[in-house]
């Protein structure tokens, strides 16, 4: 008896559909602004502490970049070991490592040259409200010695552990907290030496090159994990940030805090796009592809916290191979810092001279780019603005008691220099591998944030397993570059 059936009259069932990343970005930034502004009107609980809103807002920033700085450890040496195996060709090696240094000290003479020129147009340090009671010496100095007690590891792992004391009202030592930190350039040294050596020991090294390829791709789906968590962390980030700071302090240092970002801004929205267009690339395709990264640096204020997003942008979205970005990137982080180390220490050392009424002549001129270009590998072990700010004052022999007049700002002016430091670390592994013919212009063109989620690393890794790799949020792009 034969049997009919009647089409199914249910409703299709509807999927939610959330927006894009870049869109998740926007609107964690906006929610960030406005709960920042509702932590800030709440002011300080009656015993003097953070209101439960600014402790939110502060915990789910800090998490998220300490989630972010929990894989760039591992994430360095095993992408650094695979680039190295995977180049097989020292001179090729070095032909890319000697153009990145190259470009980091060009771009870093015409941050500096335009860091010195708007200092003295625009005389920060004679129209300035600050009171110079607030004139203090800083707590840390770079010196010309710092690159070599930073270029040779401590460790096998490139760990240090520092201990602070914790006093109570009366004097008396209540506790002792310790914290564990990892210095990025000994970790490089140290993936440098052991990829080299493995390739030297031939055959027998293949287990562990092929162990450390797995390694690697667990870590970056991890990473891509965190990555996912962006949005969150920016509402956190930007929310802390004014909730904690606000702008009030910018009144007495307007003029500096002004100079600074107009500094940043010709170094990002004029430099950079020139050196793009120069090259023969589109400038809108480098801001879309390097967005997340650039974002990210903004409200995050951690150019090595950033760092693994730098590294996948820079491969996954703008088309550099991932054996050059991952020794680019991870270098750049450490010693490529427009921001930190180029304007800024330009402009402060002008402000510092301007206000106690010290005259620089050409010499000191000359010797801000100097440290410019080459401080920031001179203090790779001790990164920070304030640290190369320390280097260029004590070089042109200037009161280091300057810096403690620039204190109370420095934390909006962060966000801005991170950002720049970050763009930085992007564009130049760009330019070399389109100077060197190994960029995938295609797919720097075609440059976008969803680009980070793409599932196309597992097959790069194990091609043989590509097929049972689960699709990504946008399969389509992973299938339109083979």
């Amino acid at each position: 008896m034969a049997t009919t059936t009647t089409p199914s009259t249910a409703a299709p069932r509807r999927t939610l559909r959330l927006p894009s990343f870049s869109m998740q970005i926007l609107i964690g930034l906006a929610l960030g602004v406005v709960l920042g502004w509702l932590a800030l009107s709440l002011g300080k609980t009656p015993e003097g502490e953070e209101n439960w809103l600014t402790v939110t807002l502060s915990t789910i920033g800090s998490s998220f970049v300490n989630l972010l700085k929990a894989v760039v450890a591992p994430l360095v040496f095993t992408a650094i070991v695979a680039s190295i195996a995977n180049l097989r060709g020292v001179a090729n090696g070095a032909r890319l490592a000697g153009q990145t240094l190259l470009w980091f000290a060009i771009t870093a003479l015409v941050a500096v040259a335009i860091g010195i020129g708007l200092g003295l147009v625009m005389q920060p340090g004679v129209n300035s409200g600050v009171d110079a009671a607030a004139a203090g010496a800083p707590g840390r100095t770079g010196s010309w010695l710092d690159f070599l007690q930073g270029l040779i590891p401590l460790n096998f792992l490139g760990l240090g552990a520092s201990s602070q004391l914790v006093t109570g009202d009366d004097g008396v030592i209540s506790a002792v907290t310790t914290g564990v930190s990892f210095n990025v350039l000994q970790i490089i040294v140290i993936a440098l030496a052991v990829g080299i050596a493995a390739l030297k020991v031939g055959q027998k090294a293949e287990p562990f090159l092929t162990f450390n390829r797995s390694l690697l791709a667990v870590i970056q789906k991890v990473l891509w994990w965190i990555i996912r968590l962006a949005p969150l962390g920016t509402l956190g980030l930007v929310g802390r940030a004014i909730a904690t700071y606000g702008w009030s302090s910018l009144t007495s240092l307007g003029t500096f805090a002004i100079a600074i970002y107009v500094g940043l801004a010709l170094v990002v929205f004029v430099v950079y796009p020139i050196l793009l267009k120069t090259h023969g690339l589109s400038v809108l395709s480098y801001f879309k592809g390097a967005w997340p990264a650039i974002e990210l640096a903004f409200v995050s204020r951690s150019s090595i916290g950033t760092m693994p997003v730098t590294e996948r942008v820079t491969h996954r979205n703008l088309g550099v191979p991932r054996g050059y970005a991952s020794f680019a990137v991870p270098l750049g982080a450490t010693t490529k810092m427009d921001g930190c180390a180029a304007i800024y220490p330009a402009i402060a050392a002008i402000f510092v001279a301007q206000f106690f009424g010290v005259s620089l002549s050409i010499t000191d001129y000359l010797l801000i780019a100097f440290v410019s270009v080459v401080g920031s590998a001179a203090t790779a072990g001790l990164t920070g603005a304030t640290v190369m700010l320390t280097l260029t004052l004590s070089t042109l022999g200037l009161p280091l008691e300057g810096v403690g007049l620039l204190l109370a700002i420095d934390p909006i002016l962060d966000m801005g220099r991170t950002a720049v430091n970050v763009a930085g670390q992007v564009l130049v592994p760009v330019i070399v591998a389109k100077r060197e013919g190994i960029l995938d212009v295609e797919q720097y063109t075609s440059a976008n944030a969803e680009d980070l989620f793409t599932e196309d690393e597992d097959a790069e890794l194990a091609p043989e397993t590509a097929d049972a790799a689960p699709a990504g949020p946008a399969p389509e792009l992973a299938a339109a570059r083979g």
